[in-house]
């Protein structure tokens, strides 16, 4: 009978790829996770990494979202601070035009729309983490400036009429903002700071022009109301960055959910092939020891 001469060696050999499956089998029961390496499942390992960068991608939006929601909300909470200030603008400019204050009265009116125009001057120069926000893409220069000179002021806007728009993974594009010049500057009747800056000239000498002072009342109302238009389309683009945020956190927690699927470890058949990868290495461990024993008269049994 011919018998192979390195049979030892080869069972070694053999106990030796047992030993390592049965610790691989260990590490990933203990782990709870089945690919840990290309190697370990190819198909598995390359779904992961398109999972991993949804996720990401996803991630980063969500991040950005959050920022962005806060933007759009100080700058509406400005818009809406103004609302107040011009509406007030408005009560007092039609309380001076009725006739029935004095001189002195209606130059008071004039003072304290000044104190309005200073103050909406300041909310449209309302920065958020450092950015103005009424400033278009030049988020870096403080967009307005008055300039009050006796009874005449002026405002100039130092910013841009670029939009900013955020897109979402899915490709959608949401707007950030309203450049500045659109919301106070308008065109013609529709500006604030031209509005506001007439109605102080017409009651700073105390004598009413009751025409002239109706116009420019009517071109502030103007102005509110299309400054409450702009103000829209911030509420709207708040409301889209909310819808978008909300369902790729669903979206996020499904592909997390799948990618616990793809990598998890199935317990219940590791937990099999590790008991039988420990009963084959007690068995290779008893034969190779009796082999061994028996290694100095074995071929003589066999011959």
């Amino acid at each position: 009978m011919r018998v192979d001469p390195n049979y030892i060696s080869k069972m070694v050999s053999s106990l030796d790829k047992v030993t390592a499956s049965e610790q691989s089998l260990s590490e990933e029961l203990s782990s709870g996770v089945r690919v840990n390496s290309l190697s370990d499942d190819p198909v598995a390992a390359a779904e992961n990494v398109v999972l991993l960068n949804q996720i990401q991608q996803e991630d980063s939006f969500t991040e950005t979202a959050n920022s962005v929601t806060g933007q759009l909300q100080v700058a509406d909470s400005a818009l809406g601070s103004v609302v107040t200030e011009l509406t007030s603008a408005i009560s007092l400019a039609t309380s001076a035009n009725n006739g029935t204050l004095s001189t002195t009265d209606v130059q008071s009116v004039s003072t304290q729309l000044t104190g309005i125009l200073t103050e909406v001057t300041s909310l449209a120069n309302t920065s958020y983490q450092g950015q103005y926000i009424f400033a278009g893409s030049m988020t870096s220069t403080a967009p307005f400036s008055t300039t009050i000179s006796g009874s005449t002021a002026t405002t100039a806007y130092n910013g841009d009429s670029n939009i900013n728009y955020v897109q979402t993974p899915s490709g959608q594009k949401i707007q950030l903002n309203v450049p500045g010049d659109s919301i106070f500057m308008g065109s013609g009747t529709d500006s604030v700071f031209g509005a506001l800056n007439s109605l102080i000239s017409d009651y700073a000498s105390g004598t009413v022009n009751s025409s002239q002072a109706a116009s420019d009342m009517a071109a502030l109302n103007t102005a509110l109301n299309y400054l409450s238009g702009q103000r829209v389309v911030l509420d709207n683009s708040i409301n889209q960055v909310s819808a978008a945020s909300d369902a790729l956190t669903s979206e996020n927690m499904q592909l997390v959910a799948k990618q616990t699927d793809l990598l998890q470890t199935d317990t219940a058949t590791v937990a099999t092939r590790l008991s039988t990868a420990e009963t084959q290495q007690t068995a290779l461990e008893d034969v190779i020891s009796t082999l061994d024993a028996s290694s100095s008269n074995l071929f003589e049994k066999l011959s």
